[in-house]
């Protein structure tokens, strides 16, 4: 294994326990995009591009934007008409 595969492989350890240890949704929804991405760039190195491009389009794309409009629905995120 390369150095670059472990590094990767670790960072999808931080990232795991990032989110399940964060309060914040904003960030973690934010390091679960970062985790989906480091996930899509590991496929690419075993030689899946079919695994990679789904994972980039569903796991930080769709999915991402999905979570994004849950949390300005429940109001979770706050908009800029509350700064005023």
């Amino acid at each position: 294994m390369s150095f670059i595969q472990i590094f990767l492989l670790g960072m999808l350890i931080v990232c795991a326990l990032a989110v399940s240890l964060t309060k914040n949704l904003l960030t973690s929804l934010i390091v679960y995009m970062a985790y989906s991405l480091i996930m899509a760039i590991i496929w690419m190195m075993l030689e899946s591009p079919d695994l990679a491009i789904t994972e980039a389009a569903v796991g930080a794309g769709i999915t991402s934007v999905l979570f994004f409009v849950t949390l300005k629905k429940i109001h979770a995120i706050k908009g800029d008409r509350e700064h005023e």
